[in-house]
């Protein structure tokens, strides 16, 4: 991350827009869609963030890409371009990780991650989701990762709260317990 400041600015000023028009959820999906094209493509990212190139050949890809995406929100069409006007698109990533956490605090939603030693099924996880719902008295959207280091159960972390009940963490605990005995 290079300056929190200007993306916090950014998606601050992004989000008292889209609020009222009650478009923040699309903009949030439409920025983090923009995100991975940038990240996908090294010829995108080498044009829109290598200041070899000028302003305007940044601004004509800019265009390009508006009017490749079709739908996309007029007000984050006119950010991007603000943002290559000013030579700002290079906080572009940073600025839809604070957009998309600040809609989700307006919200009421809390982000997770769950990690297994195997995939969850749909049910087990949307039983697991409404548990840390319960838990945390906000809306949950989780993560699912899979990671068989785990042995068998579950970790789950959301926000800065670890609920940890993986078959690793289990056996460590025994382990320290017996090591003092």
């Amino acid at each position: 991350m290079v300056n929190v400041s200007i993306a916090r600015r950014y998606a601050r000023a992004l989000l008292d827009v889209t609020a009222e028009s009650q478009r923040t959820d699309a903009v949030a999906t439409q920025l983090a869609s923009l995100v991975q094209a940038f990240e996908k493509s090294a010829e995108l990212s080498d044009v829109l963030l290598n200041p070899a190139y000028s302003r305007s050949q940044r601004a004509q890809v800019v265009e390009s890409l508006i009017q490749l995406a079709g739908n996309l929100e007029p007000v984050l069409a006119n950010t991007l371009r603000l943002l290559v006007e000013r030579n700002r698109l290079i906080y572009l990533p940073d600025i839809s990780r604070v957009f998309r956490d600040m809609a989700d605090t307006r919200a009421g939603r809390v982000r997770g991650h769950v990690t297994s030693a195997a995939p969850l099924s749909p049910a087990t996880l949307e039983q697991l989701r409404k548990n840390l719902q319960q838990a945390t008295q906000r809306d949950v959207i989780l993560e699912q990762k899979v990671d068989p280091a785990l042995i068998g159960g579950a970790a789950a972390q959301v926000g800065s709260v670890l609920y940890d009940g993986s078959l690793r963490t289990q056996l460590e605990q025994m382990r320290r317990q017996l090591k003092q005995q």
